[in-house]
């Protein structure tokens, strides 16, 4: 269903939007990017506020900055490489409905200063089967993707799949891809069959992964008591930290808006370690 949807789209946006100087009307662009991404479709957290979030006047885009958080490094860093627009993951007002002074207003206004545009996409990036952190995640790991798992709100949340490897081994290949240590709780079979993945601050998931009887279950950050849910449930848990398992999905669609529109595009990397 993700590849038809893709194809439908690509055809009613390239051909009008593309030309030999690889520039995309901004506009056009930002529709696409709705219209790909289903962000009026997709229900999401209310300061997620998913969509552009600061308009850019220049009327057209030659090159774009991804990152996954929208704060004064990776905005900073999109001014510095003359992006026209900054996409991200994580947007700029997940504390709500707050003053413009502050961090806030430095961060507006280097974007306002530059005309860069700014661009966020929170779960309608995280479920999208073909650029989304999780379906990503998922295939770099070796996981043949069956279906989706979890929901939030009453749609999808994550993706399940086979696999047939120890546990061990899976852990030690999460490591190799998030390049950094990766939290095992050794609660499921040693030899794994069954993944689900949700990445980011999605340990909360560890008791539905249990209900399904998932061998184990990929995911970012979690509470304390997901360690006795993983335990007590049966299922191996792997906790590859909140930035690093977000940065397949902003990578990927750099990648793909690269492919399909000629723009150039930078992955700015500001990792937390948490």
């Amino acid at each position: 269903m993700g590849a038809l949807f893709s194809t439908r789209v690509l055809h009613n946006f390239v051909d009008t939007t593309r030309n030999p100087l690889n520039a995309v009307d901004f506009r056009a662009l930002v529709d696409y990017l709705d219209t790909f991404l289903r962000i009026r479709e997709v229900p999401d957290y209310g300061n997620a506020v998913n969509g552009l979030q600061v308009h850019c006047g220049r009327g057209e885009v030659r090159r774009i900055a991804v990152a996954v958080d929208a704060v004064q490094h990776t905005v900073d860093a999109a001014v510095r490489q003359g992006a026209d627009l900054l996409l991200v993951h994580h947007g700029l007002f997940w504390d709500g409905n707050q003053p413009v002074t502050g961090r806030r207003y430095r961060r507006l206004k280097a974007l306002l200063d530059a005309d860069v545009g700014l661009y966020a996409a929170h779960l309608p990036l995280d479920v999208h089967p073909e650029v989304g952190n999780n379906a990503v995640l998922a295939r770099e790991l070796g996981v043949q993707i069956r279906g989706a798992f979890g929901e939030y709100r009453g749609a999808p949340l994550g993706v399940w799949g086979e696999i047939d490897i120890r546990r061990e081994a899976l852990c030690a290949r999460l490591d190799a891809l998030l390049g950094g240590h990766v939290k095992m709780v050794p609660g499921g079979p040693e030899r794994v069959r069954t993944v689900g993945v949700i990445t980011g601050g999605a340990g909360g998931e560890t008791a539905a992964a249990a209900r399904m009887g998932l061998d184990a279950f990929v995911s970012g950050e979690g509470a304390h008591h997901n360690f006795f849910d993983a335990e007590e449930g049966g299922v191996n848990l792997l906790l590859g930290g909140h930035y690093a398992t977000e940065t397949f999905g902003v990578r990927s669609l750099g990648r793909h808006l690269e492919q399909q529109f000629g723009i150039e595009w930078s992955f700015i990397d500001h990792p937390t370690g948490l």
